[in-house]
Protein backbone atom coordinates (compact mmCIF):
# COMPACT_ATOMS: atom_id res chain seq x y z
CA UNK A 1 0.00 0.00 0.00
CA UNK A 2 1.38 3.26 -1.02
CA UNK A 3 1.55 6.26 1.65
CA UNK A 4 -0.59 9.22 1.63
CA UNK A 5 1.24 11.95 0.00
CA UNK A 6 0.62 15.76 1.63
CA UNK A 7 0.63 19.01 0.19
CA UNK A 8 2.32 21.21 2.22
CA UNK A 9 -0.88 23.14 2.42
CA UNK A 10 -2.56 19.90 3.93
CA UNK A 11 0.22 19.63 6.68
CA UNK A 12 -0.10 23.29 7.62
CA UNK A 13 -3.53 22.84 8.47
CA UNK A 14 -3.38 19.36 10.30
CA UNK A 15 -0.67 20.68 12.52
CA UNK A 16 -2.98 23.51 13.27
CA UNK A 17 -6.34 21.50 13.85
CA UNK A 18 -3.94 19.51 16.09
CA UNK A 19 -3.09 22.99 17.77
CA UNK A 20 -6.29 24.30 17.73
CA UNK A 21 -7.64 21.64 19.68
CA UNK A 22 -5.27 21.28 22.52
CA UNK A 23 -7.36 23.02 24.84
CA UNK A 24 -3.60 23.88 26.93
CA UNK A 25 -2.10 26.11 23.88
CA UNK A 26 -5.75 27.95 24.08
CA UNK A 27 -5.07 29.93 27.11
CA UNK A 28 -1.47 29.74 27.57
CA UNK A 29 0.31 32.77 29.90
CA UNK A 30 3.99 32.92 28.65
CA UNK A 31 6.69 34.63 30.59
CA UNK A 32 9.95 35.96 28.59
CA UNK A 33 12.28 39.09 27.23
CA UNK A 34 10.75 40.98 24.24
CA UNK A 35 12.94 41.01 21.30
CA UNK A 36 12.54 42.48 17.95
CA UNK A 37 9.55 44.73 18.93
CA UNK A 38 7.27 46.19 15.62
CA UNK A 39 4.74 48.26 16.01
CA UNK A 40 3.50 48.31 12.33
CA UNK A 41 1.50 51.43 10.47
CA UNK A 42 -1.78 48.76 10.70
CA UNK A 43 -1.97 48.78 14.60
CA UNK A 44 -0.77 45.42 14.57
CA UNK A 45 1.77 44.31 17.18
CA UNK A 46 5.12 42.29 16.15
CA UNK A 47 7.78 40.50 18.29
CA UNK A 48 9.64 37.34 19.91
CA UNK A 49 9.27 36.32 23.62
CA UNK A 50 12.85 34.58 24.49
CA UNK A 51 14.82 32.77 27.08
CA UNK A 52 17.75 31.46 27.18
CA UNK A 53 17.07 28.32 25.84
CA UNK A 54 14.21 29.36 23.52
CA UNK A 55 12.24 31.77 21.47
CA UNK A 56 8.71 32.12 20.47
CA UNK A 57 6.91 34.38 17.50
CA UNK A 58 3.50 36.07 18.76
CA UNK A 59 1.82 38.84 17.50
CA UNK A 60 -0.53 41.20 19.00
CA UNK A 61 -3.30 42.65 16.82
CA UNK A 62 -4.30 46.08 17.16
CA UNK A 63 -7.36 45.51 19.00
CA UNK A 64 -5.95 44.22 21.62
CA UNK A 65 -2.68 46.11 21.55
CA UNK A 66 -5.24 49.03 22.14
CA UNK A 67 -5.41 48.04 25.51
CA UNK A 68 -1.78 47.97 26.61
CA UNK A 69 -1.09 49.99 30.20
CA UNK A 70 2.80 50.02 29.17
CA UNK A 71 4.55 50.67 26.13
CA UNK A 72 6.85 47.44 25.51
CA UNK A 73 10.10 47.74 24.90
CA UNK A 74 12.50 45.39 23.85
CA UNK A 75 14.46 43.45 26.43
CA UNK A 76 11.40 43.81 29.34
CA UNK A 77 10.51 41.32 31.03
CA UNK A 78 6.82 40.00 30.77
CA UNK A 79 3.70 38.02 30.88
CA UNK A 80 1.80 37.07 28.01
CA UNK A 81 -1.49 35.13 27.29
CA UNK A 82 -3.24 34.01 24.55
CA UNK A 83 -3.26 31.02 21.87
CA UNK A 84 -0.82 29.27 20.18
CA UNK A 85 -1.42 28.15 16.45
CA UNK A 86 -0.44 27.83 12.89
CA UNK A 87 -0.72 30.44 10.09
CA UNK A 88 -1.02 27.92 7.21
CA UNK A 89 0.18 30.41 4.55
CA UNK A 90 4.05 30.54 6.30
CA UNK A 91 3.86 27.23 8.65
CA UNK A 92 4.93 29.02 11.20
CA UNK A 93 3.43 28.71 14.63
CA UNK A 94 3.29 31.56 16.86
CA UNK A 95 1.65 33.12 20.27
CA UNK A 96 -1.93 35.22 19.26
CA UNK A 97 -1.56 37.58 22.17
CA UNK A 98 -4.76 38.62 24.06
CA UNK A 99 -2.81 40.57 26.54
CA UNK A 100 0.80 41.55 27.59
CA UNK A 101 2.01 42.38 31.09
CA UNK A 102 5.17 43.54 32.75
CA UNK A 103 6.67 40.77 35.05
CA UNK A 104 5.86 42.90 38.33
CA UNK A 105 2.54 43.19 37.56
CA UNK A 106 2.06 39.34 36.57
CA UNK A 107 0.14 37.69 39.68
CA UNK A 108 -2.66 40.27 39.60
CA UNK A 109 -3.11 40.29 35.40
CA UNK A 110 -2.76 36.51 35.35
CA UNK A 111 -5.62 36.39 37.93
CA UNK A 112 -7.29 39.43 36.44
CA UNK A 113 -7.39 37.52 32.95
CA UNK A 114 -8.81 33.76 34.47
CA UNK A 115 -11.39 35.66 36.21
CA UNK A 116 -12.20 37.18 33.11
CA UNK A 117 -12.51 34.32 30.92
CA UNK A 118 -14.35 32.23 34.13
CA UNK A 119 -17.16 35.22 33.88
CA UNK A 120 -17.41 35.57 30.06
CA UNK A 121 -17.50 31.54 29.94
CA UNK A 122 -20.51 31.79 32.32
CA UNK A 123 -22.41 34.96 30.27
CA UNK A 124 -22.14 37.31 33.07
CA UNK A 125 -20.64 39.98 30.23
CA UNK A 126 -23.70 39.15 27.69
CA UNK A 127 -25.57 42.29 26.22
CA UNK A 128 -28.34 40.76 26.17
CA UNK A 129 -28.60 40.64 30.29
CA UNK A 130 -27.67 44.54 30.37
CA UNK A 131 -30.56 46.90 31.65
CA UNK A 132 -30.72 50.21 29.81
CA UNK A 133 -30.13 53.18 32.45
CA UNK A 134 -33.77 55.27 33.57
CA UNK A 135 -33.63 58.59 31.50
CA UNK A 136 -35.18 60.93 34.56
CA UNK A 137 -33.75 59.07 37.60
CA UNK A 138 -35.84 60.36 41.26
CA UNK A 139 -33.01 58.89 43.61
CA UNK A 140 -29.91 58.00 42.78
CA UNK A 141 -27.42 55.45 44.56
CA UNK A 142 -23.83 55.95 45.18
CA UNK A 143 -21.65 53.21 46.63
CA UNK A 144 -18.02 54.43 47.23
CA UNK A 145 -16.08 55.35 49.65
CA UNK A 146 -17.47 58.97 51.26
CA UNK A 147 -13.82 60.45 52.25
CA UNK A 148 -12.53 60.06 48.47
CA UNK A 149 -12.47 63.29 46.01
CA UNK A 150 -14.97 61.01 43.69
CA UNK A 151 -17.83 61.16 45.25
CA UNK A 152 -17.56 64.76 45.99
CA UNK A 153 -16.89 65.15 41.89
CA UNK A 154 -20.34 62.92 41.25
CA UNK A 155 -22.31 64.93 43.86
CA UNK A 156 -20.80 68.28 42.58
CA UNK A 157 -21.52 67.19 38.88
CA UNK A 158 -25.44 65.78 39.76
CA UNK A 159 -26.06 68.75 41.72
CA UNK A 160 -24.91 71.00 38.25
CA UNK A 161 -26.82 69.17 35.92
CA UNK A 162 -29.78 67.55 37.63
CA UNK A 163 -30.73 69.09 41.00
CA UNK A 164 -34.22 67.48 41.18
CA UNK A 165 -32.39 64.30 41.92
CA UNK A 166 -32.11 62.95 45.12
CA UNK A 167 -28.08 61.69 45.69
CA UNK A 168 -28.06 58.59 48.47
CA UNK A 169 -24.56 57.98 49.37
CA UNK A 170 -23.99 54.55 50.81
CA UNK A 171 -20.37 54.84 52.09
CA UNK A 172 -18.49 51.48 52.14
CA UNK A 173 -14.08 51.12 51.95
CA UNK A 174 -13.05 50.67 48.28
CA UNK A 175 -9.82 49.38 48.57
CA UNK A 176 -8.39 46.31 50.88
CA UNK A 177 -9.74 43.38 52.02
CA UNK A 178 -12.69 44.52 53.56
CA UNK A 179 -13.98 46.29 50.62
CA UNK A 180 -15.48 43.87 48.43
CA UNK A 181 -17.57 42.43 51.33
CA UNK A 182 -18.66 46.10 52.11
CA UNK A 183 -19.40 47.17 48.01
CA UNK A 184 -21.06 43.49 47.85
CA UNK A 185 -23.47 44.26 51.22
CA UNK A 186 -24.18 48.27 49.94
CA UNK A 187 -25.53 47.36 46.21
CA UNK A 188 -27.84 44.45 47.88
CA UNK A 189 -29.25 46.32 49.90
CA UNK A 190 -29.79 49.03 47.63
CA UNK A 191 -31.05 46.94 45.36
CA UNK A 192 -33.04 44.80 47.31
CA UNK A 193 -34.97 48.49 49.33
CA UNK A 194 -34.77 50.47 46.08
CA UNK A 195 -32.99 52.70 47.09
CA UNK A 196 -32.44 54.68 43.81
CA UNK A 197 -33.26 54.24 40.33
CA UNK A 198 -29.85 54.02 39.34
CA UNK A 199 -26.73 52.50 41.24
CA UNK A 200 -23.27 54.18 40.59
CA UNK A 201 -20.31 52.09 42.40
CA UNK A 202 -16.60 52.88 41.78
CA UNK A 203 -13.56 54.85 43.24
CA UNK A 204 -11.01 57.14 41.82
CA UNK A 205 -7.42 56.07 39.95
CA UNK A 206 -5.12 54.12 41.37
CA UNK A 207 -2.62 51.18 41.15
CA UNK A 208 -3.81 47.66 39.93
CA UNK A 209 -3.86 46.50 43.67
CA UNK A 210 -5.61 49.57 44.66
CA UNK A 211 -8.72 49.08 42.36
CA UNK A 212 -8.21 45.14 43.12
CA UNK A 213 -11.80 45.49 44.86
CA UNK A 214 -13.10 46.21 41.44
CA UNK A 215 -11.85 43.08 40.50
CA UNK A 216 -13.14 40.86 43.13
CA UNK A 217 -15.47 38.04 42.01
CA UNK A 218 -18.11 38.91 44.99
CA UNK A 219 -18.70 42.50 43.62
CA UNK A 220 -19.25 41.04 39.90
CA UNK A 221 -21.59 38.70 40.71
CA UNK A 222 -23.63 41.35 43.28
CA UNK A 223 -23.59 43.61 40.08
CA UNK A 224 -24.84 40.61 37.86
CA UNK A 225 -27.93 40.15 40.09
CA UNK A 226 -28.44 43.41 40.89
CA UNK A 227 -32.08 44.15 39.58
CA UNK A 228 -31.46 47.81 39.18
CA UNK A 229 -29.09 49.55 36.67
CA UNK A 230 -25.58 49.73 37.73
CA UNK A 231 -23.01 52.39 36.41
CA UNK A 232 -19.13 51.53 37.10
CA UNK A 233 -17.12 53.67 38.02
CA UNK A 234 -13.28 53.03 38.58
CA UNK A 235 -10.34 54.64 38.10
CA UNK A 236 -9.53 57.27 35.46
CA UNK A 237 -9.82 56.30 31.24
CA UNK A 238 -7.59 53.50 30.79
CA UNK A 239 -8.48 51.56 34.03
CA UNK A 240 -10.50 48.62 33.18
CA UNK A 241 -12.15 45.89 35.63
CA UNK A 242 -14.43 43.22 35.74
CA UNK A 243 -16.83 45.06 37.10
CA UNK A 244 -16.88 47.74 34.12
CA UNK A 245 -17.65 44.23 32.35
CA UNK A 246 -20.33 43.43 34.10
CA UNK A 247 -22.12 46.51 35.17
CA UNK A 248 -25.03 47.66 32.41
CA UNK A 249 -22.80 51.10 31.61
CA UNK A 250 -18.90 51.56 32.25
CA UNK A 251 -18.11 55.11 32.65
CA UNK A 252 -14.16 56.16 32.05
CA UNK A 253 -14.36 57.84 35.42
CA UNK A 254 -16.09 58.79 38.36
CA UNK A 255 -17.17 62.04 36.93
CA UNK A 256 -18.28 60.67 33.84
CA UNK A 257 -20.94 58.01 35.69
CA UNK A 258 -22.27 61.37 36.95
CA UNK A 259 -22.56 62.44 33.23
CA UNK A 260 -24.15 58.90 32.18
CA UNK A 261 -26.73 58.76 34.96
CA UNK A 262 -29.02 62.22 35.08
CA UNK A 263 -29.84 64.59 31.56
CA UNK A 264 -28.52 67.83 31.03
CA UNK A 265 -30.60 70.64 32.91
CA UNK A 266 -29.83 72.79 29.93
CA UNK A 267 -30.08 70.62 27.26
CA UNK A 268 -34.09 69.67 28.83
CA UNK A 269 -34.46 73.07 28.95
CA UNK A 270 -33.71 73.85 25.54
CA UNK A 271 -35.70 70.98 24.53
CA UNK A 272 -38.93 72.00 26.01
CA UNK A 273 -38.37 75.61 24.71
CA UNK A 274 -37.85 74.42 21.17
CA UNK A 275 -40.64 71.81 22.22
CA UNK A 276 -42.87 74.71 23.57
CA UNK A 277 -42.34 76.46 20.05
CA UNK A 278 -42.88 73.65 18.27
CA UNK A 279 -46.18 73.46 20.13
CA UNK A 280 -47.09 77.09 19.49
CA UNK A 281 -46.63 76.79 15.74
CA UNK A 282 -48.60 73.93 15.47
CA UNK A 283 -51.88 75.61 16.99
CA UNK A 284 -51.51 78.66 14.94
CA UNK A 285 -50.95 76.63 12.08
CA UNK A 286 -54.15 74.71 13.28
CA UNK A 287 -56.33 77.67 14.72
CA UNK A 288 -55.99 79.73 11.34
CA UNK A 289 -56.78 76.40 9.34
CA UNK A 290 -59.68 76.68 11.54
CA UNK A 291 -60.53 79.87 11.02
CA UNK A 292 -60.09 79.55 7.51
CA UNK A 293 -62.62 76.95 6.95
CA UNK A 294 -64.84 78.78 8.95
CA UNK A 295 -64.90 81.91 6.58
CA UNK A 296 -65.46 79.35 3.65
CA UNK A 297 -68.36 77.36 5.64
CA UNK A 298 -69.54 81.53 6.16
CA UNK A 299 -69.66 82.52 2.58
CA UNK A 300 -71.73 79.62 1.38
CA UNK A 301 -75.16 79.98 -0.02
CA UNK A 302 -76.24 77.65 2.63
CA UNK A 303 -75.40 80.09 5.64
CA UNK A 304 -76.46 82.87 4.05
CA UNK A 305 -80.31 81.76 2.77
CA UNK A 306 -81.65 79.46 5.12
CA UNK A 307 -83.95 78.28 2.51
CA UNK A 308 -81.82 77.41 -0.12
CA UNK A 309 -81.10 74.23 1.17
CA UNK A 310 -84.26 72.81 1.41
CA UNK A 311 -85.12 75.28 -2.29
CA UNK A 312 -82.25 73.02 -3.78
CA UNK A 313 -83.65 69.68 -2.45
CA UNK A 314 -87.39 70.44 -3.42
CA UNK A 315 -86.15 71.05 -6.83
CA UNK A 316 -83.93 67.52 -6.83
CA UNK A 317 -87.07 66.05 -5.63
CA UNK A 318 -89.51 67.41 -8.37
CA UNK A 319 -86.73 66.41 -10.85
CA UNK A 320 -86.35 63.13 -9.86
CA UNK A 321 -89.87 62.62 -9.44
CA UNK A 322 -90.26 63.79 -13.73
CA UNK A 323 -87.43 61.33 -14.30
CA UNK A 324 -89.43 58.89 -12.39
CA UNK A 325 -92.49 59.62 -14.21
CA UNK A 326 -90.89 59.32 -17.43
CA UNK A 327 -89.10 55.91 -16.54
CA UNK A 328 -92.44 54.36 -15.37
CA UNK A 329 -94.56 55.69 -18.72
CA UNK A 330 -91.29 54.14 -20.59
CA UNK A 331 -91.53 50.84 -18.74
CA UNK A 332 -95.28 50.67 -19.06
CA UNK A 333 -95.48 51.37 -22.55
CA UNK A 334 -93.19 48.77 -22.97
CA UNK A 335 -95.25 46.31 -21.22
CA UNK A 336 -98.06 47.24 -22.92
CA UNK A 337 -97.03 46.57 -25.91
CA UNK A 338 -95.78 43.32 -24.83
CA UNK A 339 -98.82 42.04 -23.41
CA UNK A 340 -100.85 43.25 -26.79
CA UNK A 341 -98.42 40.87 -28.84
CA UNK A 342 -98.43 38.41 -26.69
CA UNK A 343 -102.64 38.39 -26.46
CA UNK A 344 -102.39 38.66 -30.22
CA UNK A 345 -100.39 35.17 -30.34
CA UNK A 346 -102.48 33.84 -27.99
CA UNK A 347 -105.89 34.56 -29.73
CA UNK A 348 -104.63 33.29 -32.87
CA UNK A 349 -104.14 30.01 -31.27
CA UNK A 350 -107.16 29.80 -29.72
CA UNK A 351 -109.32 26.63 -31.05
CA UNK A 352 -112.62 29.74 -30.62
CA UNK A 353 -111.11 31.27 -33.42
CA UNK A 354 -110.64 28.27 -35.47
CA UNK A 355 -114.36 27.74 -34.80
CA UNK A 356 -115.31 31.30 -35.64
CA UNK A 357 -113.73 30.57 -39.24
CA UNK A 358 -116.40 27.47 -40.02
CA UNK A 359 -114.74 24.52 -38.21
CA UNK A 360 -116.41 22.80 -35.34
CA UNK A 361 -115.54 20.22 -32.40
CA UNK A 362 -117.41 16.66 -32.26
CA UNK A 363 -117.25 14.64 -29.02
CA UNK A 364 -118.62 11.67 -27.97
CA UNK A 365 -120.72 11.02 -24.89
CA UNK A 366 -117.88 11.02 -22.19
CA UNK A 367 -116.83 14.19 -23.84
CA UNK A 368 -113.51 12.96 -25.14
CA UNK A 369 -112.74 14.78 -28.62
CA UNK A 370 -113.43 12.82 -31.71
CA UNK A 371 -110.35 13.02 -34.35
CA UNK A 372 -110.72 10.43 -36.68
CA UNK A 373 -114.38 8.33 -38.24
CA UNK A 374 -113.01 4.71 -36.29
CA UNK A 375 -113.79 6.29 -32.88
CA UNK A 376 -117.55 5.87 -33.17
CA UNK A 377 -119.84 3.95 -35.10
CA UNK A 378 -123.12 4.79 -36.32
CA UNK A 379 -126.20 4.92 -33.73
CA UNK A 380 -123.85 6.61 -31.04
CA UNK A 381 -124.71 10.15 -29.76
CA UNK A 382 -122.40 12.71 -30.50
CA UNK A 383 -122.01 16.37 -29.18
CA UNK A 384 -121.06 19.14 -31.99
CA UNK A 385 -119.56 22.22 -30.81
CA UNK A 386 -119.59 25.16 -33.17
CA UNK A 387 -118.56 28.58 -33.61
CA UNK A 388 -121.55 29.59 -32.12
CA UNK A 389 -123.35 26.90 -29.96
CA UNK A 390 -123.27 23.36 -30.96
CA UNK A 391 -125.94 20.65 -31.31
CA UNK A 392 -125.90 16.72 -30.47
CA UNK A 393 -126.89 14.09 -33.22
CA UNK A 394 -126.36 10.35 -33.42
CA UNK A 395 -124.19 9.03 -36.31
CA UNK A 396 -125.58 7.80 -39.27
CA UNK A 397 -122.82 6.54 -41.03
CA UNK A 398 -119.00 6.83 -40.07
CA UNK A 399 -116.79 6.75 -43.47
CA UNK A 400 -112.81 7.53 -44.32
CA UNK A 401 -111.58 10.57 -45.88
CA UNK A 402 -111.71 9.30 -49.51
CA UNK A 403 -115.14 7.85 -49.33
CA UNK A 404 -116.60 11.32 -48.03
CA UNK A 405 -119.78 11.94 -50.25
Amino acid sequence: MEPHIYGVAEVNQLVKSLLDGTPALQGVFVRGELSNYKIYPSGHHYFTLKDSEGALRCVMFRGQASRLRFRPENGMKVVASGRITVFPRDGAYQLYCDTLTAEGAGDLAVAFQQLKEKLWKEGLFDPAHKKPLPPYPERIAVVTSGAGAAVHDMIRILRRRYPIAKVILLPVRVQGPEAPPEIVGAIRYADRWKIGDVIITGRGGGSMEDLWAFNDERVARAIYDCQTPIISAVGHEPDVTISDFVADARASTPSNAAEIAVPDQADLLRWLRGAGERMARSETARLEAARQNLSALASKRVMTDGLAYVQDKRMDLVHLQQRLGDVTGALLGRRRQTFAALAASLDAMSPLAVLGRGYAVARDETGRILKSYQETAPGKRVTVTLGEGGFTAVVDRPYAKEEQP
